[in-house]
């Protein structure tokens, strides 16, 4: 049993596939097989099913030890981060997990004041919904990730980064751009394109408490998808701010009841957390904080 095993192992269930492990290890895919053929043999048990037609996937076995294996290897990071610290060394990698506009207009701030003091502390990033986001903090799979509105019953620890308000976005040809502030009771019979997403349940509250009921011409998951319909007329919509100010084909205006989601990261255990990434955590919270 080694920790190169380990490696082997995690890297396989995370991308799926012998052929991405091996280029992500630079290691030959045969010697990513044979490791792994000799981890199960050590143990006595199958982790992976391989299937020409399915692909590979974990058996039952192999989800329950790969979280621990997981945590061995998160372990041993942050042993070696330790000792760095005390040898004034940069070593280590922050698997960070992210979405869209997290990633345009967060991300880059922390970074930049990150990198001034870290410059060596290399950055893996995970982009994916909110549900996927999650998902990897669960299994594993990254260390620390912006999260939005996440359940009260969750066991991450959970560090507030700002409020995002919820606007009204049309385009530029629609009659909302002669106003400062959209009345949501002017929603009520405009063609609406409703996200799926995490934040749908913020545009129902703003409906209810403006007790309208907009004709839903469309619902889509995809918030790129969804701006891209509203530049073309197709209907009008809402959304955070903090994504649709960024889309320049669109405008944007506040409603007349205001609703925000919260911007956090999450992170299961920040006292368990490697020291890049508490670092991490400690550069987020004075630069969003001072701006409260």
């Amino acid at each position: 049993m080694t920790m190169t095993r380990f490696e082997i192992f995690s890297k396989i269930a995370e991308f799926g596939s012998f052929t991405k492990a091996s280029e992500q290890l630079n290691m030959t895919q045969s010697a990513v097989s044979h490791a792994m053929a000799s981890l199960e043999s050590e143990w006595g048990v199958i982790l992976i099913n391989r299937d020409r037609k399915k692909g590979i996937t974990l058996t039952e076995i192999g989800q329950k030890t790969l979280v621990h294996t997981r945590e061995i290897l998160k372990r041993l990071e942050n042993i070696n981060q330790e000792i760095a610290l005390t040898r004034d060394l940069e070593i280590g990698t922050i698997r960070l997990g992210t979405f869209a506009s997290a990633s345009s207009c967060l991300l880059p701030r922390i970074l930049a004041e990150f990198q001034k003091k870290y410059s060596k502390i290399e950055f893996k990033f995970y982009e994916g919904s909110y549900e996927e986001i999650t998902e990897w903090l669960h299994t594993g799979i990254v260390d620390i990730g912006f999260v939005v509105e996440i359940d009260s019953t969750t066991t991450f620890e959970i560090i507030p980064l700002i409020k995002d308000k919820m606007v009204v976005a049309f385009p530029f040809s629609h009659r909302f751009s002669q106003h400062e502030i959209v009345n949501i009771r002017e929603l009520q019979n405009e063609p609406f394109i409703m996200p799926t997403g995490m934040y749908q349940w913020h545009i129902k509250e703003l409906f209810e408490l403006g007790n309208i009921k907009p004709p839903i011409r469309f619902e889509v998951h995809d918030c790129n998808t969804i701006a891209n319909m509203v530049q073309e007329g197709l209907g009008v919509t809402i959304g955070p701010e903090l994504f649709l100010k960024t889309q320049q084909h669109l405008q944007i205006r506040s409603l007349s009841i205001t609703n925000w989601r919260n911007v956090s990261l999450a992170c299961p255990s920040v006292d368990d957390a490697p020291p890049a990434v508490k670092e991490f955590i400690t550069i987020a919270k004075r630069i969003f904080n001072s701006k409260k």
